[in-house]
């Protein structure tokens, strides 16, 4: 198992080392660390090349984390890749975790972990909505994000087979992602923590964009025209959005953005049939 890590990271650099120390203390070393800059305006360049000179370091113009990722997927030499938020961090044992599940059950090329939350330096439980599992855990997906990118090693084969990270979604690009791949593949846990997730920052994309089910929205309908849906999971996806689009809506008329309150109304509409 040839393991590449990419960590996208922008203007993070008070935290980058701690993430990249994390993979660097993992008992199953990686091939190779791919940091993907995207455009940080910090001492990130400085940090690498002083202190992890070993790493990949890939500048681009900011483009998004969804890009940002893409650009690793596409450097990576590795027939798994796994990714890392610079803003997290693994435990030590992480990739060994993985490594002998998945050689466990060779049929699957996806895995992905328990992790410990960090709220403003506190640790959280997580609420029962974001419960983990594996197998095939589609339905699971619809709600919201149930895969944390940095928990995540992903076979090669199956970017080749759903595609990227979409890189028009500015947010939830994982969501989409992990909808398209489990749509139609089965999914490995490892349901011992392996990650530490860290929250409540102001950088983070949740923080940044309202209304997170805008984007969950067009992941939904982008799945639900695919075609690689049907049956009840075709049911469950078009009650989601239906759903969704129904809490935008009544959102909207609350703030009185009458227009925008219609558009949601249509967009029911047109799935509810």
């Amino acid at each position: 198992m040839k393991i590449s890590v990419i960590i996208p990271s922008y203007n993070r650099a008070q935290v980058l080392g701690r993430a990249i120390q994390s993979v660097l203390e993992q008992t199953l070393p990686p091939i190779e660390i791919i940091v993907v800059d995207d455009g940080s305006s910090d001492s990130t360049e400085q940090l690498i090349r002083e202190s992890y000179p070993q790493c990949i370091y890939l500048k681009q113009p900011n483009r998004g984390v969804s890009a940002a990722r893409n650009t690793g997927i596409d450097r990576a030499s590795g027939d798994w890749l796994a990714f890392l938020d610079s803003d997290d961090e693994w435990l030590p044992g992480k990739l060994q975790a993985q490594k002998e599940l998945l050689e466990q059950n060779p049929e699957i090329q996806i895995c992905h972990t328990e992790e410990i939350w960090i709220r403003n330096g506190r640790r959280v439980n997580q609420m029962k909505k974001h419960a983990k599992c594996g197998g095939h855990i589609f339905q699971n997906c619809l709600p919201l994000c149930v895969i944390s990118p940095s928990s995540v090693i992903i076979h090669r084969e199956l970017f080749d087979a759903i595609g990227n990270f979409d890189e028009e979604l500015p947010a939830c690009e994982d969501y989409d992602l992990w909808l398209r791949i489990c749509a139609t593949h089965p999914v490995a846990f490892v349901e011992e923590p392996q990650i530490t997730k860290y929250g409540g920052h102001q950088d983070q994309l949740s923080q940044q964009h309202w209304g997170m089910d805008r984007f969950r929205i067009q992941a939904l309908e982008k799945i639900i025209s695919s075609g690689l849906i049907d049956g009840q999971d075709l049911t469950a996806a078009t009650q989601t959005l239906i759903k969704k689009a129904e809490i935008l809506a009544l959102g909207a008329a609350k703030r009185d953005k009458h227009e925008e309150a219609t558009v949601w109304h249509e967009i029911r509409n047109k799935y509810q049939g």
